[in-house]
């Protein structure tokens, strides 16, 4: 027997009025348009100021001077921020739907303090002290907790709930021994400073290669995911009556999550706020359909992203500070003010 959802509930999966959705549709134009400008303005403003002729120059002309290789390392930084970006904001959307928990981001799985142990492991362990040996060990921290807390969640019977508690778990027992060790090594502190802080300074074509068919499979299948999540976010007997099968899209949502947020993580290091942050402002002008949050949160992770590296860059001429670093003092207070607004929601 069918059973009908409340009228609210409804609405929220009712296809959208002609001119909201071309209101929707012309915003997401608009943010197209404003990432463009966030990624030339990446290109252009550095923490070493040249002339925009020399810009140009570089992006078009280059014949390896000293402002073309500057540009160069610009334009692959500018690359994986706008994927890292991408993979980070379309991974908090789709854990903030699968725990129904509208201020969740990637941390609350424990995929970072699992891309961080590895890396920590790997450094003084195996010996391994270049970036393309870290990202494989990130990548697969990521993913072998990404399956310990599906399985401690109770798999295909796992809950919001019992997700959220088993990443909480796990983050504070890897954070303890990433501590512990770094402590005692003073190899693995000098080399993981700034990979724990978050940083596009890094970045490189190969790297970039490397986690770009993640980061593509990740976003194909979350992306595909809007529909039935849409349906797991409203409960889950709401989701039974709409026909969605809980298991499948909670393991589908888990395993997306865990890539795209293990790749970005694995290049970047662990960045914080960006998976909180944009979804939950997004939903603010969106509503709660998943089929707009997901694309808008694609676009606008990494207008943030590339903003504050850029923002980090000039503000510490001629040296500069990390990605991760600005987005956690953007984020805090911005957190803070989601928290208030939730309480006096609920007053």
């Amino acid at each position: 027997m069918l059973v009908d959802s409340p009228p609210e509930q409804r609405a929220e999966t009712a296809p959208a009025p002609p001119t909201r959705r071309a209101i929707r549709a012309l915003g997401l134009l608009v943010s197209l348009a404003i990432l463009l400008l966030v990624a030339l303005a990446s290109i252009a403003i550095g923490a070493k100021q040249l002339p925009l002729d020399q810009v140009w120059h570089g992006l078009f002309h280059g014949t390896g001077t000293y402002g073309d290789v500057v540009v160069d390392a610009r334009l692959s930084r500018t690359v994986l921020g706008l994927l890292a970006g991408a993979a980070l904001g379309l991974s908090g959307a789709v854990l903030q739907a699968l725990t129904r928990n509208p201020l969740a981001d990637p941390g609350l799985l424990g995929i970072n303090a699992g891309a961080s142990a590895a890396v920590v492991t790997a450094i003084t362990y195996f010996g391994v002290s270049t970036l393309n040996g870290y990202v494989w060990f990130a990548f697969l921290g990521a993913a072998l907790v990404g399956a310990l807390v599906w399985f401690l969640g109770g798999s295909r019977g796992a809950t919001p709930v019992r997700l959220a508690l088993a990443g909480t778990a796990i983050s504070a027992a890897l954070y303890g021994y990433l501590q512990a060790v770094m402590i005692t090594d003073d190899a693995a502190l000098n080399k993981l400073r700034f990979w724990t802080v978050g940083s596009l300074a890094s970045a490189s074509d190969s790297t970039i290669l490397q986690v770009v068919p993640f980061l593509a499979a990740g976003t194909l299948l979350a992306l595909g995911l809007a529909r039935p999540l849409n349906a797991v976010a409203m409960g889950d007997d709401t989701a039974r009556a709409l026909g969605a099968n809980l298991g499948r899209t909670r393991a589908l949502a888990m395993l997306a999550a865990t890539v795209l947020c293990g790749a970005a993580t694995a290049a970047c290091g662990p960045i914080a706020f960006v998976g909180l942050m944009v979804p939950h402002v997004v939903r603010s002008f969106t509503g709660p359909d998943l089929r707009w949050i997901l694309p808008y949160a694609t676009v606008l992770s990494p207008v943030l992203l590339l903003g504050a590296d850029v923002i980090g860059r000039v503000v510490a001429r001629p040296a500069e500070l990390q990605v991760g670093i600005v987005t956690a003092i953007i984020g805090g207070p911005v957190f803070i003010l989601l928290v208030r607004r939730r309480r006096t929601a609920q007053l």
